[in-house]
């Protein structure tokens, strides 16, 4: 049976880990895995061990959902200070650096006063010896800057900190990625191999080639345990549904959240990829709905609803290039995407704005992103303006309309846009929820909640339909699926919420100027 011809069952998901913790940006880059396991990681499990009845507790209350608290049964403790003592034992480097960082920061904010900056080379930690510039801006601002790519190439970068877990979707919400940890488990086979890991794409491959259990075997370096468990994830035929590809004109497929598919019969582009593996599950695309294969990935921006590793990783090997915003390379809120995405085994181009990438009729052009960030200094963010079948469509994530005459000079640069996605989502965590184990200054409460991760609101996006011309306009972006975004976004939405108000007076105001609107959820085409 190891050499007959078999396939990867549709619903098998991926969950990437490090440390046992789902890996995002923030937890795989090195100075900022540094910081967040330092100040974030390490002190949940030890908040979790001292009371793990109130972490249980207020985890299933949906109140508190979002919030960190590691959602892990209390017979299971002992896993999970066993984690603890691991890290602490094993991740002794990165443990200093989070240290070493903190104390730099500090000592530049006292002791760069606007002089040469040369005798403070001396005094910075030497955990960061090599890795580090202290530089002015023109405002005789100080600031480190963390040479990322020298970084990566330190013992800060640990593939031994990696893992993924495989399972079938079971359609019951996942615990929230950014508090519990995976644990061990008899439903999921655990492999501690590296992301980029060969045989990964070997694995994933196989929705739509076949290959062999032997072969899947030798390439993931199981055990006869593993094997067995690797045999159930496997069937005798494709799941690939035949509406997969385009025979003319064009269309765009909504996938949830932030996934588009763009296609022609002659290419495909795909932003944010999100896909759900319920391939039983109505009223949405799932992964038997991709194409076989995509020109183009386009990702917005670094946050865990636009760069999911779960899907990317599955893509390998069916992608042509991933197109990201270039950082502003070593700022410690900016992470380079490019070299994050690298070490997941993707083939990655940077883009700055303006910048066009060209595919088989039609081509992508960059355009600026403004907001979102808690007013951060993050440059990895872009939108995009993409032609193809004789439309421009242009891609707005969680853009922000805060200066409409930035969209005004997009038109200038690209021509009319036909159609728009906009991001609604208005009223945005605040920017402790994702920023906090980086901040190196202790920042108020009152002060990080006026600091939002917040899309457009209605004027908002209103002026930016009427600065690009569109005559469509969809709202998207908005983390309303619940079975993709419960475990990763955590958002709840009732009738009166101010975010869904906004909404409907973006719809009327689209309806009063004729324009062509609708709010997505699930799935949805347009064809042209």
């Amino acid at each position: 049976m190891e050499n007959e011809p078999r396939f990867l069952r549709p619903n098998v998901i991926i969950e990437p880990l490090v440390d046992r913790f789902y890996v995002s940006l923030n937890t795989l880059a090195p100075v900022q895995a540094s910081m967040n396991l330092a100040y974030l990681q390490v002190p949940m499990l030890e908040a979790y061990l001292q009371a793990p009845k109130v972490h249980i507790n207020s985890s299933r209350d949906p109140e508190m959902r979002g919030g960190f608290f590691v959602n892990i049964d209390e017979e299971r403790s002992g896993e999970v200070r066993d984690l603890l003592a691991s890290i602490k034992r094993d991740r002794g480097a990165m443990l200093r650096f989070a240290e070493a960082v903190s104390d730099a920061e500090e000592m530049v904010r006292q002791q760069a006063t606007g002089f040469d900056l040369t005798p403070l080379y001396p005094k910075l930690p030497a955990d960061l010896s090599g890795l580090v510039e202290v530089a002015y801006d023109t405002n005789n601002q100080a600031q480190l800057r963390y040479l990322e790519p020298v970084v990566y190439s330190s013992e800060l970068y640990d593939e031994d900190r990696q893992s993924v877990q495989l399972s079938i979707e079971t359609g019951i919400e996942r615990p929230f990625i950014m508090s519990t940890p995976r644990l061990p488990g008899p439903d999921v086979l655990d492999l501690h191999l590296p992301f980029r890991h060969p045989g990964l794409e070997e694995l994933f491959g196989a929705r739509l080639a076949p290959t062999t259990l032997g072969r899947l075997r030798d390439a993931l370096e199981l055990d006869d345990e593993q094997s067995a468990f690797l045999a159930g994830l496997l069937c005798d035929a494709p799941d690939l549904a035949p509406s997969r590809h385009v025979d003319d004109g064009a269309r765009i497929r909504y996938f949830g959240h932030a996934s588009l598919v763009m296609q022609t019969p002659e290419a495909a582009v795909v932003t944010d990829p999100w896909v759900s593996a319920d391939s039983t599950a109505a009223g949405r695309y799932t992964y038997r709905d991709l194409p076989d294969h995509i020109d183009l990935v386009l990702l917005t921006h670094g946050h865990q609803d636009h760069v999911v590793p779960e899907t990317l990783m599955q893509l390998r090997g069916r992608v042509g290039t991933v197109v990201v915003p270039r950082s502003s390379r070593g700022n410690l809120s900016d992470p380079s995407l490019a070299l994050y995405l690298t070490r997941l085994g993707l083939p990655v181009v940077e883009v700055d704005d303006y910048a066009q990438v060209d595919f088989p009729g039609g081509s992508v052009i960059a355009t600026p992103f403004l907001g979102e960030h808690a007013d951060l200094d993050i440059r990895a963010k872009s939108t995009y303006c993409v032609r193809l079948g004789g439309r421009t469509v242009f891609v707005g994530a969680d853009s922000s309309g805060i200066d409409p005459a930035l969209y005004r000079n997009i038109r200038a640069h690209v021509g009319p846009i036909d159609v728009a996605f906009l991001g609604m989502e208005c009223a945005g965590a605040p920017l402790t929820w994702v920023y906090q184990a980086l901040l190196t200054r202790p920042m108020t409460k009152k002060m990080s909640d006026s600091r939002t991760m917040s899309g457009s609101n209605a004027e908002q996006a209103g002026a930016i339909v009427t600065e690009l011309g569109a005559d469509e306009a969809y709202v998207y972006a908005m983390g309303e699926e619940d079975w993709l975004v419960g475990h990763v976004m955590a958002t709840s939405y009732n009738e009166d919420s101010f975010q869904l108000k906004q909404v409907a007076e973006f719809m009327n105001w689209c309806a009063d100027n004729g324009v062509k609107a609708d709010h997505l959820y699930g799935q949805h085409e347009i064809r042209w």
